[in-house]
């Protein structure tokens, strides 16, 4: 048996900052015993709860489903240990796959030729076993593999996810610098908007915060667009179990009423983009996209605003940075009164820029910003 198999016990990557938020929705999604750790969570869960977050969490990156763990002190030992896995009982030599590797803190130096060992491995395997060998593909693998090697420790998993997860699928097309699907989704949940009020982004871009919104509130799983998963690789896979979990799933999906979400841009092309996107899924046609400069809109009234305006790194000059962030300030104190913004700085050398009082302040690290998630209550 493998290590996942006796023990049930799994880890969820996830952005660095979420491993608390990642535990309560691992919770929701039948998972127990969540235990946060540095970018991540460890838990326990049985097949159906593995199939379920997998096809459900708007917050993990993806989850790990260990092989073997180890004391590893060489690449000698760890290829050694590799070998004892029988690689052909989880894929054959027609599929791809890919081994990534992290290394701290151990004698083993390099995670590049950690990883390169360990592929080695797989591969002398099959060829022993087999007469022939499964290609690799580092972008698109069948079977995704990781090696993690901490303090000499050395675990061996099958990524159960098949990539990452904050790869919906709706996102065909893009804009620049567009925000990653989970920390749209962190955002989202952050609000705590639950529909009582509409959701306006007036900056939305190629719509990932308002497409996330839509998602939340129609209860569609994060993995609808997904074509596989990586846990269908997994010895004991139940394809029954799985259909009959995505069916639970799939059956709580409800409609978007109309004029609930609604998104606008200055760009045509950005509005064409984050229209295509979310009609890719269920009630995608009901949110209301418009070409609009937000210094034209007349009034927001009664809503909840969210948005990720142009950071320093996309407007590039500060002078129109700072005139910018002014307007944008000058916007939600003067027209939208009675509502709640929760705008998102990748900068956080903007927020006093905007000229408002915050409510709250958030750390949300994105693409490598450390960036803030503030509150404004707009009386």
């Amino acid at each position: 048996m493998y290590q996942y198999q006796q023990t049930r016990r799994f880890f969820a990557q996830i952005a660095d900052g979420l491993e608390q938020m990642g535990s309560e929705e691992l919770l929701a999604l039948d998972a127990e015993d969540p235990a946060p750790a540095y970018r991540g969570v460890h838990f326990t869960a049985d097949q159906a709860a593995l199939y379920r977050i997998n096809y459900g969490s708007r917050l993990i990156t993806r989850v790990l489903a260990p092989l073997i763990s180890f004391q590893c002190h060489s690449t000698k030992y760890l290829q050694k240990t590799a070998r004892k896995i029988p690689w052909p009982e989880l894929f054959g030599t027609e599929q791809t796959f890919a081994v990534f590797a992290t290394v701290s803190n151990s004698a083993i130096r390099h995670s590049r030729y950690a990883g390169l060992c360990l592929k080695d491995a797989i591969a002398d395997i099959f060829r022993e076993s087999c007469g022939a060998r499964p290609s690799i593909d580092p972008r698109a693998p069948d079977v995704w593999i990781n090696l993690h090697i901490d303090s000499n420790r050395a675990t061996i998993s099958l990524d159960t996810s098949g990539g990452s997860l904050h790869r919906r699928g709706y996102r065909q097309e893009s804009v620049e610098a567009p925000m990653q699907e989970t920390v749209a989704a962190a955002i989202i949940r952050m609000t705590g908007w639950d529909g009582a009020q509409p959701l306006v982004d007036p900056l939305c871009g190629s719509g990932t915060l308002i497409t996330e919104a839509l998602m939340t509130y129609c209860r569609i799983p994060a993995g609808y667009l997904r074509p596989r998963f990586g846990f269908e690789q997994l010895p004991d896979f139940d394809p029954a179990l799985w259909e009959s979990v995505k069916a639970e799933a799939d059956g709580a999906i409800r409609p978007l009423p109309e004029g609930l979400l609604r998104a606008s841009d200055i760009s045509s092309q950005a509005v064409r983009a984050a229209t295509g996107n979310a009609r890719k899924l269920p009630s995608g046609d009901r949110i209301q996209f418009n070409v609009t400069d937000f210094r034209k809109i007349e009034r927001i009234d009664k809503s909840v605003i969210v948005c990720n305006p142009p950071y320093g790194l996309r407007l590039k000059q500060e002078q129109k940075a700072g005139k910018f962030y002014r307007e944008l300030g000058d916007f939600l104190k003067q027209r939208c009164t009675g509502c709640t913004a929760f705008i998102y700085f990748g900068n956080r050398e903007w927020i006093k820029q905007i000229g408002l009082r915050a409510a709250a302040k958030r750390p949300l690290k994105s693409g490598g910003l450390d960036g803030r998630l503030v509150t404004y209550m707009l009386y």
